[in-house]
């Protein structure tokens, strides 16, 4: 059946078609010819192999394996264009290479249905590059019907909630998701090559710490106690660190019961990783040349393109201060606001809203979030956040009022956040109350008392810098995509029925 025929208009032809797909198969079924009993199919080669190759395979012989996208009959010589997971090569069929039984057979197959096919290389008349078969076999029935193929699949829910659809008929998205995979190979060989030692920490906690956010709650039932699903990798890893693993990273999933949005998932990834005996310095020298590696990697140039945007990674990247980040871009000085109620007045006067419990420190990053963020495209590193916001970093000796800390943005979103670790465990602990206290006056963001954590700082952690990247983030920035769920396999969605 051809391309134009499969065409569908009505429901009723869709059932119709659904149908006499599930007739086909029964009549295999009945000639001990059923598709689904296969088990094996040998593949010697992928269609981009063949592609770049083809001067070497030119004349031989290769077998591919794919979904059968187009089908054009014609008397008793057809074509067909297989996609496989590397990309699409066309088929030339002929009755008189395959004999008519099986050429009869062929014009049965319907488009989405997966084939093994043995032939000769060779280049068409037209010059593309194809298989001339001599052996077509069904490997699986496709009993539904693809999107049609001029307009493919558009609908962006159902492409999130049918992502196998998606990357059926949408090869870019295919190509999204084989890059996601080689980012995360860059990150790890880039890591490993610095004498970072990958590991594994538990996704359930009794105690959700490492990060100020709202954990997800689930019970044990055999140990009878309700736990929560990681917020952070942060406490685990730095335990490792007293326990003289001084160099550990883990790239793992993290949750977090929060909102939905195009730079939000419930779930995502995260890379953590913890470096005995530097600071926030050396953090921002291996953020920003993993940053470089991964996209030189991945892309073969520092030149990253997010729609009219290009950024040329290859600049060093900027640093500022969040105060000289907030008076750039504020003409608002917070040296000189030497009370929270001055702080308070400042942020009523530029329309600020803030909580009773926000202090001076809390105020200045509202101001940033406000007036700053959405103004740093190209990548900048901003230093030294105030204590308030920064409950595990280390205080800046020469203004305690300040931390150790650094947050990269590119293109108005932050991608990193390190810090100078805090390791002093008396310090800890007043941090760790002063967020308890913010928890019992209903700030259930706050970070939670972890007593084995304070215990682990008390044997002694080196000095250590840690840093974080939302990797889902760097691979919308890398793959060009504007949403976190185009880089998602499987996004949060909510069920249809709800």
């Amino acid at each position: 059946m051809s391309d134009k025929n499969q065409s569908v208009n009505s429901e009723q032809d869709i059932n119709e078609l659904l149908k006499i797909r599930r007739e086909k198969l029964k009549n295999l079924q009945d000639c001990n010819n059923d598709p689904f009993q296969k088990v094996k199919y040998d593949v010697t080669n992928y269609s981009l192999n063949i592609q770049e190759n083809f001067e070497d395979l030119e004349g031989q012989e290769v077998s591919i394996a794919g979904r059968v996208m187009t089908k054009r009959v014609m008397g008793k010589a057809s074509f067909c264009d297989i996609a496989d997971k590397m990309g699409k090569i066309q088929s030339y069929v002929r009755k008189d290479e395959i004999g008519e039984e099986e050429y009869s057979e062929f014009k049965k197959i319907d488009i989405g249905d997966i084939v093994g096919i043995k032939g000769v290389v060779f280049k068409t008349q037209k010059g593309e590059i194809s298989i001339k078969a001599h052996e077509v076999i069904l490997l699986s029935k496709s009993l539904r019907i693809l999107p049609e193929k001029f307009h493919g699949l558009k609908d962006q829910d159902l492409r999130y909630r049918q992502r196998y659809l998606d990357l059926i008929v949408n090869p870019e998205v295919k190509d999204t998701f084989i890059k996601r995979s080689a980012i995360i190979k860059s990150v790890r060989d880039f890591l490993d090559n610095r004498d970072f030692i990958e590991v594994e920490t538990p996704v359930l906690q009794t105690i959700a710490g490492g990060a100020a956010a709202k954990p997800f709650i689930t019970h044990h039932n055999a140990l009878n106690l309700d736990m929560y699903m990681r917020i952070s990798l942060e406490l685990p890893l730095k335990r490792l660190i007293v326990g003289g693993l001084d160099r550990v990273y883990e790239i793992g999933r993290v949750f977090r019961n929060e909102g939905i949005s195009i730079k939000h998932n419930p779930e995502f990834t995260l890379l953590e990783l913890y470096q005995a005996y530097t600071d926030y310095n050396g953090m921002m020298e291996i953020t920003e040349n993993l940053i470089k590696h991964v996209a030189k990697t991945v892309l073969g140039d520092y030149k990253v393109v997010n729609g009219d945007i290009v950024t040329d990674l290859e600049k060093p990247f900027a640093k500022m201060t969040m105060l000289d980040a907030v008076k750039k871009y504020t003409n608002i000085d917070f040296n000189n606001i030497n009370s929270l109620d001055e702080a308070r007045k400042v942020a009523k006067e530029n329309n600020i809203e803030f909580e009773q419990r926000h202090g001076k420190g809390d105020i200045l990053n509202l101001f940033f979030e406000e007036f700053v963020e959405s103004n740093l495209i190209e990548p900048t590193f901003i230093l030294d956040h105030p204590v308030e916001i920064s409950p595990l970093t280390k205080r800046k000796p020469e203004n305690p009022d300040y931390t150790e800390r650094f947050e990269l943005f590119i293109l108005g979103r932050e991608f990193a956040n390190a810090y100078s670790e805090l390791n002093d465990p008396i310090d800890q602990r007043k941090r760790f109350e002063h967020q308890e206290a913010l928890r019992k006056a209903g700030d259930d963001e706050a970070n939670m008392i972890d007593e084995d954590f304070l215990s682990a700082l008390e044997y002694g952690m080196p000095p250590t810098g840690g840093l974080g990247i939302g990797m889902d983030r760097l691979i919308m920035f890398i793959t060009g995509q504007s949403s976190i769920r185009d880089v998602l396999l499987f996004p949060t969605m909510k069920p249809i029925d709800k």
